[in-house]
């Protein structure tokens, strides 16, 4: 009698237990994160951190975006570097490689730079067709606002589902201002993320 009513309490103990995991492990999610992308470049970690807290919500495959030969350290190397690239078109050699079609729904997270989409995200949007896919662009910025970058999307991906983007101000590189999503400042990015992704139906 004594070993089954052990026995009995383990199972229930058991059932419990993966209860639990499975409760922990779930997202808001109103669809399979399995087929989810977040692609994100940040050089100062704001967008970083607005990725992560979208993955959090989420779910789905978080990826920071490389490249073959990364940008010099120096803020005003790298404003120089992007200029010229902007004027001439050169798309940067991407070192991050993906199976794009894993995935139906795609993140982008980016950047203001030059009032522009970032080179990288370019290069990103020609290496990869997007087509037919639900995109949804998100950017922090230095307080100028997303540019043309919101605008460039749409013209690389006529034939995706565009959604509302999310924009937030980040850090101000120029000013030594890097990363500004800590604290209470995370807190009400958080907030405002959640809402985003509540109005465009992409959580509950």
């Amino acid at each position: 009698m004594n070993h089954l009513l052990l026995a009995f309490f383990l199972l229930i103990e058991t059932c419990s237990s993966a209860q639990t995991e499975d409760f922990h492990t779930k997202t808001d999610a109103v669809f399979d994160p399995d087929k989810v992308l977040i692609v994100y470049l940040s050089r100062t970690n704001n967008t970083k951190a607005i990725a992560e807290m979208i993955h959090e919500k989420v779910g789905g495959t978080l990826v920071a975006l490389e490249l073959e030969t990364p940008y010099p350290e120096d803020y005003d190397a790298i404003v120089k570097q992007v200029a010229k690239e902007n004027e001439s078109g050169f798309l940067p050699p991407l070192k991050t490689k993906l199976e794009m079609d894993k995935y139906d729904t795609v993140f982008l997270g980016f950047p203001t730079w030059g009032m522009q989409l970032p080179p990288p995200m370019k290069s990103f949007l020609h290496q990869y067709d997007l087509s037919e896919k639900t995109v949804i662009p998100f950017n922090t910025n230095a307080g100028y606002g997303v540019g043309s970058s919101f605008k460039t999307v749409e013209e690389l991906c006529p034939d995706a589902n565009l959604l509302e983007g999310f924009t937030i101000k980040g850090g101000i590189e120029r000013d030594g201002i890097l990363f500004v999503m800590e604290g209470e400042k995370a807190k009400a990015a958080e907030k405002k993320v959640r809402k985003w992704l509540q109005n465009i139906e992409m959580i509950k």
